[in-house]
């Protein structure tokens, strides 16, 4: 059982096995107390023996999950959310394998959501003045893009929805949240916080934080490619028709 000072920290993964920084994986584990879940996305390199190996050295606080066939992103994501709401932990979050979010920024984010007492802490990749936010121009431009009209969508003046690295309060709303499929591989945020914001176990506004980040580098490598990333937007229509029937249902 976690203790109510942990969280848990999923990580998808699809072959990672070139960026997949088991040392620093390591060292949230050791350093900040987090539990650890990789979901292997049904990854065709060596990424699930990587896997094994860190989970057989750190066997209290890491665990792995493998998919069969690669599902995307967010399938993992909630794969791995829906297990370990199955475990005592008072937050959940997710991360990207590649690190782009730092450690200790993940661990930063956490500890406002436990100070903060708020049920939604997401990073965000505002770059302003003592911050190392590197990306390049296109995904910057294009990211900007996205996120305003996903914030039209939301009815919520988010600035970057799209960060990987996201907590969320263990209870009833994020449990809903996860219990069906998302409707997006890539933009599965959008629908994951329409989801958190409206419904059933709908949380209000307030209940989120959007915590500008210290440092955020773009890992190469990056399996969203520029294409991949123009066709998310076609994917937003779809996402704000399903989270239409989710708020009348």
């Amino acid at each position: 059982m976690a203790t109510p000072s942990q969280a848990l920290v999923v990580i998808p993964c699809f072959n990672e096995e070139t960026r997949l920084n088991t040392t620093r994986w390591q060292e949230a584990m050791s350093t900040y107390g987090f539990d650890l879940l990789f979901v292997d996305d049904g990854s065709s390199d060596n990424t699930p023996e990587l896997l094994s190996q860190i989970c057989r050295e750190n066997p209290e606080h890491c665990s792995s999950l493998h998919l069969e066939n690669n599902l995307g992103k967010g399938e993992a994501v909630r794969r791995g959310l829906l297990q370990g709401l199955n475990k005592n932990y008072d937050h959940l979050g997710f991360a990207d394998a590649d690190l782009a979010t730092p450690v200790d920024e993940l661990a930063r984010l956490h500890t406002r959501a436990c100070q903060e007492n708020v049920a939604i802490v997401l990073g965000s990749r505002w770059l302003h003045m003592g911050a190392q936010i590197e990306r390049t121009g296109t995904r910057h431009y294009l990211g900007r893009f996205f996120a305003t009209s996903a914030s039209l969508i939301l009815g919520l003046p988010i600035y970057d929805t799209q960060c990987g690295a996201k907590f969320f309060k263990n209870g009833p709303a994020l449990e809903k949240a996860v219990s069906e499929p998302f409707h997006s591989a890539w933009a599965f945020d959008v629908e994951l916080l329409g989801r958190l914001l409206s419904g059933p176990h709908a949380l209000p506004p307030d209940a989120l934080l959007e915590v500008p980040l210290r440092s955020w580098h773009d890992v190469p490598g990056s399996k969203l490619s520029t294409p991949a990333s123009i066709r998310t937007f076609a994917e937003l229509g779809r996402i704000a028709l399903a989270l239409k029937k989710w708020r009348s249902g």
